[in-house]
């Protein structure tokens, strides 16, 4: 005869863990108010869609398994986030706090975090003190927050090692980020006010994969400056550019969409063909810019690979418009 013994795993009496998977604990669309004390076999914990307004160190005493934490959409306040709130949490890889009124990052968060989201809450700034020492941190989502130029103080980001990927659009940027690290594979800044890449701006990011720009405030960017060998994806759509520029032999992907564009230069896109290593550009959408006529054929020679060339409609070029 055999005797089966089970484990009972505790579980907050507002939340629910699945006997299934009892590490998980689910206390999301609870109108909670504050954080359930956390079991300490607990490696998951969704808090997300409730009216939480501050975090403690009273709910993590014993979570020291987290892993990941979802307190998305709720009233999270800075002044309320009490400062070493997270400090135990030494296995924390994930952690979600966006959709909240955050006006800055909180503080002393662990070291072995991965994944951090911050998008669509308050913050102005963000300082080398707070997150200089994240250095374990992949992905950082900054979207849709206050963020200027003046906000990112003291070389912030240079020391984020592991960063792959930071995504800073919506935000009242009117420069690019400074201090990007070397280890950055995808910047986002769509949708804010900035005005020019400086030469040379990607040098310090050779590695680089995808660079989103669009919705800004872009008139001209330097001939090389995204000379990169390893760029994938270019989206520079709904600015106000008109000059070519040089475009890099593995880039697949060019969004040109939304420019004043009068001419596509495919000489300057492409000053030279060289058959043995051909450009890898497969698209490019170029509508609603001031083209008149076909794009040159050149273009299919230089880019062999190309697939598509989305056209689309064009906007009324300045010398068809009737004067005022």
């Amino acid at each position: 005869m055999y005797t089966y013994t089970f484990d009972v795993y505790e579980c907050a009496k507002e939340c629910f863990c699945p006997p299934s998977y009892p590490y998980a604990m689910y206390c999301d669309h609870r109108k909670l108010k504050t954080i359930p004390d956390v079991p300490g076999h607990v490696r998951h914990l969704y808090v997300q869609f409730n009216e939480i307004e501050a975090i403690t160190t009273k709910p993590f005493t014993n979570a020291t398994s987290l892993r990941d934490i979802n307190l998305s959409h709720n009233k999270l306040q800075s002044s309320l986030v009490e400062r070493g709130a997270f400090t135990k949490l030494q296995q924390l890889i994930h952690l979600h706090l966006e959709h909240n009124n955050l006006e800055e990052v909180p503080p002393s968060l662990p070291k072995t975090l991965q994944r951090l989201h911050l998008g669509f809450n308050k913050i102005s700034k963000i300082t080398g003190d707070t997150i200089r020492e994240l250095s374990s941190i992949t992905v950082l989502d900054l979207c849709s927050n206050r963020l200027t130029d003046a906000g990112i103080r003291g070389r912030a980001l240079s020391g984020m090692k592991n960063l792959l990927q930071i995504n800073m659009c919506s935000n009242k940027l009117r420069s690019m980020p400074p201090d990007l690290p070397a280890s950055l594979l995808q910047l986002s800044v769509e949708n804010n006010s900035i005005s020019s890449i400086p030469e040379g701006y990607f040098r310090k990011t050779p590695n680089i994969l995808s660079i989103r720009v669009t919705r800004n405030k872009l008139k001209a960017v330097p001939y090389n400056v995204f000379n990169l060998s390893r760029l994938m994806d270019l989206n520079l759509g709904h600015n106000q550019l008109s000059k070519t520029f040089f475009v890099p032999q593995n880039l697949e992907h060019l969004y040109l969409n939304h420019n004043d564009y009068k001419e596509l230069n495919v000489s300057l896109m492409c000053p030279s063909v060289d058959r043995d290593h051909p450009n890898m550009l497969t698209y490019i959408r170029i509508d609603n810019n001031k083209l008149r006529g076909s794009v040159d054929y050149h273009a299919y020679t230089c880019f062999p690979r190309m697939r598509m060339i989305f056209y689309g409609e064009q906007q009324k070029a300045d010398e068809d418009e009737p004067s005022k």
